[in-house]
């Protein structure tokens, strides 16, 4: 029998992982420099993969596609105490509500001018409502102070 056939030893080769989550070998290499995966090696010192890297493979990509970075994914994966992997979850979560928060401006912006009427967008009333939200709160709009009351004239 082949020494590369995974099945006879209970293990798979670093080639049929990656294969197995549409990954390139690198990828698992990296993951093993950062402390995430820890394959055991055969006689001849070829990582060799077994269930439990399976399952810390289908982890990290999950993690991954939460948004986690590979350092959160191993600050969790270290941790078996529950306050400290609900403090790094929550900062995870607060970064996570920002960006949709952010997203959702682009999007009301982007769906505004799709919607507008008008031929030149800066006419649109939404584009104008969305302008002056963001000069507002920076410089004061045309004729108004920044308290948003009218200019105190004075008579000099």
């Amino acid at each position: 029998m082949k020494s590369s056939d995974d099945s006879a030893v209970g293990a798979m080769s670093i080639g049929a992982l990656a294969a197995r989550f549409g990954l390139a070998t690198h990828v698992l290499r990296h993951w093993e420099s950062k402390g995430l995966l820890h394959p055991g090696r055969d006689a001849g010192g070829r990582r060799r993969y077994g269930a439990d890297d399976l399952t810390r493979v289908a982890i990290i990509l999950l993690s991954k596609e939460a948004g986690l970075g590979l350092d959160t994914i191993r600050s969790l994966s270290a941790t078996v105490d529950r306050a400290t992997r609900h403090k790094v979850l929550r900062a995870e979560a607060e970064e996570l509500r920002s960006r949709i928060a952010a997203a959702q401006v682009s999007l009301e912006l982007i769906e505004g001018g799709l919607n507008c009427a008008h031929e030149d967008v800066t006419q649109c009333p939404n584009y104008q409502r969305l302008i002056a939200e963001r000069v507002g709160s920076q410089v004061p709009a045309h004729g108004r102070a920044r308290d948003g009351n009218p200019p105190v004239s004075r008579d000099d």
